[in-house]
């Protein structure tokens, strides 16, 4: 397929039903951050972005939504797709992106260069969605905070090793900060800017 073709194909098969079974998902793994949920929409975006990452974009992206994509994904037929699916734009500018997206094996940005939301309006920030390779494998790390009972543990496989740093920064102006939405196959884990974030001791 042709770059053109493929932003006319693969949304969801049946839009209000699949919107709404993603949303639950994420809903409820915002609410109890290091749970893993699972996304059963069957949507194609294009390469290299996954299918559920793309399921999660058609979701939350809309055309008052502002997005910022990889230079690997800029290139792709994404841009397109997403605007025949979603009716989202596109922007160069981290500061200005409600949602950004960042595919398996591309560098994460530092999250203090996204919108941080102000005192007034936090939830003027940016949700980053980014694919992993795993939930398991990586440096063990231990979350508290709302939604957490005591603890949870997770091991994300393909975060950098920065990752915990660049946490622990943007915590520093909450209640601003960004959100973040890991996407590994078909299965989520979110980490509010509520969560607590440390590296577990040996």
């Amino acid at each position: 397929m042709s770059l053109d073709t493929l932003a006319f194909a693969g949304g969801f098969a049946q839009p209000v039903f699949e919107a709404q079974a993603v949303f639950r998902t994420l809903m409820d793994c915002m609410a109890r951050p290091g749970t893993i949920g699972q996304i059963a929409a069957t949507v194609t975006p294009p390469a290299p972005l996954n299918a559920a990452a793309g399921a999660v974009a058609l979701t939350l992206c809309d055309h008052d939504t502002t997005v910022w994509l990889t230079p690997k994904l800029g290139a792709s037929a994404l841009p397109g797709w997403l605007a025949f699916n979603a009716g989202a734009t596109l922007t160069e500018e981290r500061q200005n992106a409600r949602f950004a997206f960042v595919e398996k094996g591309a560098m994460l940005p530092n999250l203090c260069l996204f919108a941080q939301g102000t005192q007034e309006y936090p939830d003027r920030s940016t949700t980053l969605v980014v694919e992993i390779e795993a939930f398991e494998g990586g440096r063990p790390l231990v979350l508290t905070g709302p939604g957490i009972r005591t603890e949870e543990e997770i091991a994300p496989l393909g975060l950098p090793d920065m990752f915990p740093h660049f946490w622990s920064e943007n915590r520093q102006n909450f209640p601003r900060g960004v959100d973040l939405i890991l996407v590994a196959g078909d299965r989520i884990l979110c980490l509010p800017r509520t969560t607590v974030l440390r590296v577990k001791e040996a």
